[in-house]
């Protein structure tokens, strides 16, 4: 049975840049990342999001791996089956609303790449704040709509989707549990004088 369903399923391919080791841990993936530290600050700073919110959501869309998207699978190697989407890389951004995001800021930026792909997170994030009233820090309703889109998450169209407030609702419990692990290793993370200048040359 699992097998035929296995079959049925849209998967996900490409992993070109490794994920952190031990990504059930925030402390863990920043000490290992520190050039994912740098951006996370970076872009916090920029948007006011909260460094673990987006990295919560990041491991729910592509589990940390850079070049991740959907396919389609067939049935005995002739029928297509699954929706494919233009989905892709750590955020699992779709091309219209990354075209959108691109217009915005002014630069094109690459979903394959960590830093580009969190200021894409924060910055939709902000506008799911602006257009909906959702506050920065709720993880599990900024994931809301995140998935239903701006238009879809005012309409409510999530409350049809059991399985996708089950999944929200495990995003916000581990966007609590990296913020948890965060306040506790906030101040051994910082850098010193020249790893912080360095981080911040070209």
């Amino acid at each position: 049975m699992n097998v035929v369903l296995g079959a049925f399923s849209v998967g996900l391919v490409g992993c070109a840049t490794a994920p952190p080791q031990n990504p059930n841990d925030i402390c863990s993936i920043y000490r290992e990342k520190r050039s994912w530290y740098f951006a996370a600050m970076k872009a916090q700073e920029k948007w006011h999001v909260p460094n673990t919110v987006p990295m919560a959501m990041m491991y729910q869309e592509s589990g940390f791996h850079s070049d991740i998207q959907t396919r389609r699978t067939y049935i005995l190697w002739i029928i297509p089956w699954g929706h494919i989407t233009s989905a892709y890389g750590y955020a699992q951004a779709e091309n219209g609303v990354w075209h959108d995001y691109q217009r915005s800021i002014g630069h094109d930026g690459d979903r394959t790449n960590y830093a580009d792909a969190l200021d894409f997170m924060d910055w939709y994030m902000t506008r799911t704040h602006r257009l909906a009233g959702v506050p920065l820090a709720d993880a599990r309703n900024q994931y809301l709509a995140y998935h239903e889109g701006w238009g879809g998450y005012r309409r409510g169209t999530y409350q049809g989707k059991p399985w996708l407030g089950r999944v929200a609702s495990k995003v916000g419990s581990r966007a609590q549990r990296y913020k948890t692990q965060y306040d506790r290793c906030a101040d051994s993370l910082k850098p010193s004088f020249w790893e912080w200048l360095f981080s911040w040359l070209p």
